[in-house]
């Protein structure tokens, strides 16, 4: 059910009611800090990812509340400290969207959504508190796969990038064959080095051909997860344990859960 603008704004102001409600009368609420909140966010960012992938609304919608109520206490937390508020968070937002938008807000024209990302990063390193440097702004903390995704993203949009996106192709031969040079040299610190940059050059692909990269990899650890357990249930149906299985047995068991879980796992992922 959509619910107008005026019963929105109340349920935002319901939950501020509350949040300064549970912050005074709460020990738990009471004590904590942004620091300590920290954890917890990172914890809540990860579950709506995962409600995400699932593609069921009502994970998905719990999952932001809770996401919401923390970025409500971080603001509660500045306001008890003199910082700032919710209001001033809400006002930088819109300011800053309809800045970095000006052909929604102003006469500026773009063709394309690559367009309004050039346009975007630009406008970011003009800013007064914007990034120094085009890479400034990726967090130092993200993990390594999206982190890698986002590098070349941003570097993109100055047009650092392969002219044919099928170029890409080998210079991921090329990875592949320094990682075996590597292993052949048993050189450990190399070989690490090799393998990232593998790893880098493979989620560029992903990238050039419109993939998620991380999404894919998650697709792939979920399918192999419910594979395997499928032939963990097939195996104790059988009276046999996975440790006791030929090289044999287990190929002719995958290839049953293959065949037995396509049809869910060709169903599309949500993204």
């Amino acid at each position: 059910m959509a619910h107008t603008k005026e019963e929105k704004l109340a349920a935002i102001g319901r939950l501020l009611d509350i949040l300064d409600e549970l912050r005074e009368k709460c020990p738990w609420d009471r004590e904590q800090t942004m620091l300590s909140l920290r954890n917890a966010t990172i914890e809540e960012c990860f579950e709506l990812t995962d409600a995400i992938v699932s593609g069921d609304p009502l994970p998905i919608k719990k999952e932001l509340g809770d996401l919401l109520l923390h970025i409500v206490f971080y603001a509660k937390i500045a306001q008890e400290e003199g910082l700032f508020d919710i209001g001033d968070v809400a006002t930088a937002l819109c300011e800053k969207l309809i800045y970095r938008h000006p052909h929604v807000y102003d006469e500026a024209a773009v063709k394309s959504a690559g367009e309004v990302m050039q346009n975007w990063e630009a406008l970011k390193q003009k800013e007064k508190d914007g990034n120094k440097t085009l890479l400034a702004g990726v967090p130092k903390g993200m993990p390594a796969l999206p982190k890698a995704c986002r590098i070349q993203q941003k570097v993109s949009t100055v047009g650092f990038d392969w002219r044919e996106r099928s170029d890409v192709w080998a210079k991921v031969a090329e990875e592949i064959a320094e990682v075996q040079a590597e292993i052949e040299n048993k050189d450990a610190a190399r070989l690490e080095a090799e393998f990232g940059d593998l790893l880098f050059a493979v989620v560029n692909a992903a990238r050039l051909y419109g993939v998620n990269p991380d999404l894919a990899l998650e697709r792939t650890n979920r399918k192999f997860v419910q594979r395997f357990g499928y032939m963990e249930q097939q195996a104790l149906s059988r009276g046999l344990t996975l440790q006791s299985l030929t090289p044999e047995q287990y190929e002719a068991l995958w290839q049953e859960a293959k065949e037995a879980l396509a049809a869910s796992e060709n169903a599309p992922t949500q993204a």
